[in-house]
């Protein structure tokens, strides 16, 4: 099967993870969920081009649209998420420094991500819902102290997030912004994973973020600060990577927040995130019930 989309999703009350093919899915989790209860195993043995070979021969099980999308690795070990990647991003600081020598690192929950095409939540605590539109890369192979040469070989796939920021909450404290990354479902994580295969699949590829079909954020992964192979090498210094892990990357310059006066999300707005190769991950907003 050529350019796999692997997904995980909800269906009839139950979840599982399967392969788009047109628009039908076909389901892998019926098949293999005993051996491997999620994409998360499925990855940890190295079976994604596995799968996907084995699935250019079998028909859909059901149409797309009974399903809801869920994130790709349900339950990831870690989410680590890389700020000011991108040149002009850094220069929005305004604080006179060069780029800094090592990436700025913080953590996100698995819960405060949806799926695509589900909505954002703006919660009561603060109108100031952003988007971030960032590169993933799923860790395939683990490992600690990793060489930057041999960084990319520890990649099993890409997809993308929405990496939506509760931006007030982000300046609560001196030193750390958790809180405003870590609204439930403030963020997404999507649509689905494409298998890693070659250095040209990120080497410098388009990632742009469309609000209402108007573009806010456009830059290409080759003017990134940190390199992929970089943040899986810094990373891996302090932390043993394992499969499932997550990392997002970084965003370009265009937030809502750096418009005079800043320009938030809100209930209605669609926002998409699109890299080359890679797909389009939507998502509409809407307010916490």
């Amino acid at each position: 099967m050529s350019d796999p989309k692997f997904i995980s999703f909800s269906r009839a009350g139950r979840t599982g993870y399967g392969l788009l093919a047109g628009d039908g899915v076909i389901d892998l989790s019926a098949r293999h969920g005993a051996r491997w209860p999620s994409l998360r195993e499925v990855i940890a043995d190295g079976a994604l081009l596995e799968l996907a070979s084995e699935a250019a021969g079998l028909q859909p099980d059901f149409p797309a649209s009974e399903i809801t999308f869920e994130i790709p690795i349900p339950a990831p070990e870690k989410i680590i998420c890389v700020g000011v990647n991108f040149p002009d991003r850094n220069e929005e600081y305004k604080d006179g420094q060069a780029a800094p020598s090592n990436p700025s690192l913080f953590i996100r929950f698995p819960r405060s991500f949806t799926g695509h095409d589900r909505p954002l939540v703006r919660p009561p605590e603060s109108p100031q819902l952003d988007y971030e539109g960032e590169i993933v890369i799923v860790i395939g192979k683990g490992g600690r102290r990793i060489a930057e040469a041999n960084a990319l070989d520890h990649i099993a796939a890409l997809s993308l997030c929405n990496e939506g920021t509760i931006r007030d909450w982000v300046r609560h404290a001196k030193f750390n912004v958790t809180q405003g990354k870590n609204f439930d479902r403030t963020g997404s994580i999507g649509p689905w994973l494409i298998p890693f295969t070659d250095e040209s699949q990120i080497a410098d590829i388009k990632l742009e973020t469309r609000v209402n079909g108007e573009v806010r954020q456009s830059d290409r992964t080759g003017r990134m600060i940190f390199s992929f192979r970089k943040i899986i090498s810094y990373i891996s210094t302090f932390t043993t990577l394992v499969p499932g892990d997550v990392i997002v990357t970084g965003t370009p310059t265009g937030a809502g927040a750096r418009f005079d006066p800043p320009i938030w999300l809100k209930p209605g707005d669609v926002v998409e995130v699109e890299a080359d190769g890679i797909g389009i991950l939507r998502n509409t907003i809407a307010d916490e019930v």
